[in-house]
């Protein structure tokens, strides 16, 4: 994969513990952003604590009810393999290699996976768009202009690409920004508007992006389209919520109706 900064996120430098004498302020944001991503996916572990690099009795104490929830010892100490469950859910997004026939099935697979694994921001050092799933997606980058929806797409798309030695960049710019992988779908004539998708839906296909559009040269927010119907697509998107928002909170699978929205779609078909 060329986005590969989540492997940065699936380490720490040394065990951790209240009082440790290897202790690192970074590798204790990593234990507490975890914990809290814990308790977001299993209400009531009583893993909740501050995000603040300090490993204090609050934070033993959330590691030892991760612990109990694990069926492991419950010491308070966050050693290798302690944290390795803790990130699990972002290392089995991301290694797990897509399984599909061909790319397009591929990239719908492995956009489903990263959901199942529930991608949620923080808001640390009172920043949103935080995290260890952010950072990974961001290529290290986080805080709170950091929409990381375009991120999302393009690492979705690249680990798909990657698992048939194919590389993302031929089709699309790295960039975040939605309107830079617009422009560059316009140059290329791989954008099809708003206005001809409602006029012929067959136009899409499963594995392409969509780019809800504010102005014919602005856009907003972007997603990976999973199945057309007549009047929805089904997608996976990351920076969004239940409302569809373009600075939501979490990557989900949602339904939007492509007649009452105006979204644009970049197809993927070069790369397949």
């Amino acid at each position: 994969m060329k986005k590969n900064h989540f492997l940065q996120e699936l380490s720490i430098s040394a065990t951790q513990k209240r009082n440790g004498a290897n202790n690192s302020k970074n590798d204790v944001l990593k234990i507490q952003s975890w914990l809290n991503l814990f308790e977001l996916v299993n209400s009531g572990s009583g893993t909740l604590t501050s995000i603040d690099g300090d490993f204090g009795p609050a934070t033993e104490k959330a590691v030892m009810n991760f612990q109990k929830a694990q069926g492991i010892i419950q010491n308070g100490v966050v050693d290798a393999a302690v944290f390795k469950l803790l990130c699990s859910p972002l290392q089995t997004a991301f290694e797990t290699i897509p399984t599909g026939n061909g790319l397009r099935q591929r990239i719908i697979n492995a956009g489903k996976l990263h959901v199942e694994n529930f991608p949620h921001e923080l808001i640390i050092k009172n920043k949103s768009n935080s995290g260890p799933w952010v950072r990974s997606y961001m290529d290290g980058l986080e805080g709170t202009d950091m929409f990381w929806c375009m991120g999302f797409v393009q690492a979705i798309i690249d680990q798909a690409a990657s698992s048939l030695n194919k590389n993302f960049k031929d089709l699309m710019p790295s960039s975040f920004s939605c309107d830079v992988v617009g422009e560059e779908a316009l140059a290329k004539g791989l954008l099809t508007r708003f206005a001809k998708v409602r006029d012929d839906p067959s136009v899409v296909k499963p594995g392409d992006i969509f780019l809800l559009q504010a102005t014919p040269h602005d856009w907003t927010h972007t997603g990976i389209i999973v199945s057309v119907g007549n009047d929805v697509f089904e997608t996976v998107e990351g920076n969004t919520n239940n409302d569809g928002s373009n600075n939501g909170d979490r990557a989900c699978k949602r339904i939007r109706n492509f007649r009452k929205q105006k979204l644009d779609v970049f197809s993927i078909e070069p790369l397949v």
